[in-house]
């Protein structure tokens, strides 16, 4: 039976089930008596939704406190093995797959790298599935405990209703490609178990939002340096975060060819893969002992060619190429600032974690000369601070999300409406 807002028992039940597996899981353990303000449930309710929870096998006891002049309080906290979820990272030099518990412990993790500037859709897909049924096995998890396998891609990723989630890839080669609709051919994992498919930029974004450095911020920009660069943008208005082509921005009119086919974007001069290049192209001392297709070794000894230790000469041209994809990185960033007025930026990814703090500093000087003055002097910038594995946790919190949005249920057949059901959980942004 439906009230008069429209929401039935049912639905009542499902809120009351999603706020205190939320509360517990974000600020737990925590007895049922502070369950009470904390979900704004009454006792009765919440003693109520804890038993369904717990003979339900997704809430367990954690120890117990003392309480004022009474017996002491049972804690509570979400049970780590009532449930699994895998992330995929389809990075631009690896797939990276990682099992994890119900409070996102990692318990399995399998990597196949990719050829240099070849990705092609087979071999992704083979190399996604053969690591979801290893992770699998390692970890003895049965498939049909699982609730999804989220994966983070590169590019602009379409949900449509007859061929599911469809990847628009320009700068990898991959057009509209029914990502989700290949996996699900010959997959390992039962139908009842979901792909759930996003921007490889924005999970590394809701990662960092919901657990890492951008915890607590309502306006917030996450910035993905790899071979290439993107952005999530999380404001107010955008609040499930939005993956936006920040490294496809335009830079420098008829400036160099970018992987997209345009001229002078961002990712041209800013991504690993052209500042590598840059660094050959003007005769750089790159070791011959480092693989022309290993990015993250060749960025690894051009950071040490530029920093020696032991009283040896800095390469020079390794210091211009750096020095310059510092400025346009932070004239990049001020272009964010200009328009979002984040209170932060987060700088992750591989290469932009490996650069680390030598590189921030100049970063951050060039995007504040470069941005406006009042919203320049209220951002921070700042590296990511859940390291490489950041997208594969976003992409796990995807299936993490519509759990919580069905308030620990399995899920519903279906939906007619493509648009998926983790979508609406990441709009109501987990509690902090």
């Amino acid at each position: 039976m439906a009230g008069r807002n429209g929401r039935t028992v049912r639905d009542l039940r499902r809120a009351n089930r999603t706020a205190v597996l939320q509360r517990l899981y974000f600020d737990g353990p925590l007895s049922r008596f502070e369950l009470g303000p904390a979900t704004g449930l009454s006792s009765g309710s919440v003693s109520n939704v804890v038993a369904d929870l717990v003979a339900d096998g997704l809430v367990e006891e954690a120890g117990s406190v003392d309480s004022d002049g009474g017996r002491p309080r049972t804690l509570l906290r979400v049970a780590p093995g009532s449930g699994h979820m895998i992330g995929v990272d389809v990075g631009e030099t690896r797939v990276r797959v990682e099992l994890f518990d119900l409070t996102l412990t990692e318990l399995a993790r399998a990597e196949r790298p990719l050829a240099p500037q070849r990705y092609d859709v087979d071999v992704v897909v083979g190399h996604i599935r053969d690591g979801v049924a290893e992770v699998l096995g390692a970890a003895a998890v049965a498939p049909e405990r699982l609730l999804g396998a989220g994966i983070g891609v590169p590019g602009i990723v379409e949900h449509t209703a007859d061929r599911g989630a469809v990847v628009h890839g320009q700068t990898i080669g991959w057009d509209a490609v029914p990502l989700e609709a290949l996996l699900r051919a010959g997959s390992p994992l039962p139908d009842t178990v979901p792909y759930l498919i996003d921007n490889g930029a924005r999970t590394l974004g809701q990662a960092e939002m919901w657990f890492g450095a951008g915890r607590g911020a309502r306006n917030a920009v996450v910035v993905l340096f790899g071979s290439g660069v993107g952005a999530s943008l999380v404001t107010p208005e955008v609040e499930q975060g939005r993956a936006v082509e920040w490294g496809h921005l335009t830079v420098r009119v008829r400036g160099r060819r970018c992987r997209c086919g345009a001229r002078g974007c961002l990712e041209a001069y800013a991504g690993a893969e052209s500042l590598l290049a840059r660094w050959r192209e003007e005769g750089g001392r790159v070791p011959r002992t480092t693989a022309a297709d290993d990015e993250e070794t060749a960025l690894t000894a051009m950071l040490a060619a530029a920093h020696p230790a032991g009283g040896e000469s800095p390469d020079p041209v390794a210091v211009a190429v750096l020095e310059e994809t510092a400025e346009y990185l932070g004239a990049g960033l001020s272009d964010l600032i200009n328009l979002f007025q984040p209170e932060r930026i987060i700088v992750g990814g591989w290469a932009g974690l490996q650069l680390g703090t030598r590189f921030l500093p100049a970063v951050r000087r060039h995007a504040r000369s470069y941005a406006l003055r009042h919203p320049a002097g209220k951002v921070t910038i700042d590296l990511g601070s859940l390291g490489p594995d950041a997208v594969t946790v976003g992409a796990a919190i995807l299936p993490l999300a519509a759990f919580f949005t069905r308030g620990g249920r399995a899920p519903d057949p279906a939906p007619a409406d493509p648009s998926p059901a983790w979508r609406t959980a990441l709009e109501e942004r987990a509690p902090r």
